[in-house]
């Protein structure tokens, strides 16, 4: 008897599991339902039950710091010699006791006056250079010493200085009168129509950025004094002057598209016949800048005066020139001054 009511109460239990199952799963899903979002990040209470389910590092804090810079542009170097440096330099000869007497007793006393340890000539320096007497020397040839860009004695003394005829310091008044004249900048591009050994155009490269002197010259000599001893004696071959070996006026090297600020010939158009004058105008005049662009001609005119006043108009008219005027300028060091001419490229 006991073995059916054990059986019994087994079949009782069955049937009073299954739906207590049943309930709980339903209890779980509802639990579930109402808890999911809570966990969610857009809850409001998200970040405490955060930190109750585990133990995480709080967000990392960026900065951004701006930094600024500045850039502080140099100015170029004044072109002229104002009032004010005059004064000063006048100043420094006096405090120093550097005035020269006055009248013929000026000569005699200058020669009076110490020169140097070794005092020579030009033609003495030539003498010792080529004979290496008096200085340190590699005993080598020149091809396999020490010297990276060997020069020829007569540059070395500066023979060339005295092919002007009148000093070499002259070059610096060219350059500040065509500068000032012209308004130049140093970003703009020049052209020197025979630049000879860098009188002038030394001051012009060292003014302008990289590039931005041209030069055409016909005289072998005076291109061995300008490439060979002034550029690198003057440390400016980082310039990277475009000067060419040509004559008759052609431009071609300088290439097709260039555009020209300043042209000038100082003292180059006296000894060349006025045809080919006119034809390096018609060559150039396209490649001058309309209107802010300037040619300079020192001396005279006188491949336009020959024609007459008119018929000169007429053909710079043609060439799409006009004339603007004559200018004169003094020199800073000797008593001296010089005459311009200019022109321009009205506006197309």
């Amino acid at each position: 008897m006991a073995l059916p009511s054990s059986a019994s109460s087994s079949a009782r239990l069955r049937l009073l599991t299954v739906p207590a199952l049943l309930l709980l799963l339903s209890s779980a899903a509802l639990l579930v339902f109402l808890v999911l979002p809570s966990l969610s990040p857009s809850s409001a209470s998200s970040s405490a039950v955060s930190s109750h389910l585990c133990a995480c590092s709080p967000p990392a804090t960026h900065t951004t710091t701006t930094v600024t810079t500045t850039t502080v542009t140099a100015s170029p170097a004044p072109v002229t010699t104002s009032p004010t440096d005059v004064a000063w330099l006048k100043a420094q000869l006096a405090s120093n006791s550097l005035l020269l007497p006055a009248g013929g007793a000026a000569h005699d006393a200058w020669h009076r006056l110490r020169k140097g340890i070794n005092p020579r000539t030009r033609e003495q320096q030539l003498f010792d250079i080529n004979r290496h007497h008096g200085i340190s020397h590699y005993p080598e040839e020149e091809t396999t010493n020490h010297t990276a860009l060997p020069c020829p004695g007569e540059l070395l003394v500066e023979e060339h200085h005295s092919n002007y005829g009148e000093p070499w310091a002259g070059g610096r008044d060219v350059f500040e009168f065509l500068a000032n004249a012209s308004a130049l900048t140093p970003t703009e591009q020049v052209l020197e129509i025979g630049c000879g050994t860098l009188r002038v155009g030394l001051h012009f490269i060292r003014y302008l950025e990289s590039g931005r002197f041209h030069c055409l010259e016909r005289d072998e000599l005076s291109l061995m004094a300008a490439l060979r001893y002034e550029l690198p004696a003057q440390g400016l071959l980082y310039k990277r002057p475009m000067i060419v070996r040509g004559e008759d006026m052609d431009f071609s090297k300088f290439g097709d598209t260039v555009m020209y600020d300043l042209i000038y010939a100082s003292a180059v158009f006296l000894h060349i016949p006025d045809k080919l004058v006119w034809t390096g105008l018609e060559r150039l005049a396209g490649k001058l800048r309309p209107q802010r662009g300037r040619i300079f001609v020192s001396h005279n005119i006188k491949f336009c005066s020959r024609l007459g006043g008119d018929e000169c108009t007429r053909r710079l008219a043609k060439l799409g020139l006009e004339y603007v005027g004559k200018h004169t300028h003094d020199s800073l060091l000797f008593n001296h001054y010089e005459i311009w001419f200019e022109f321009r490229r009205p506006k197309v």
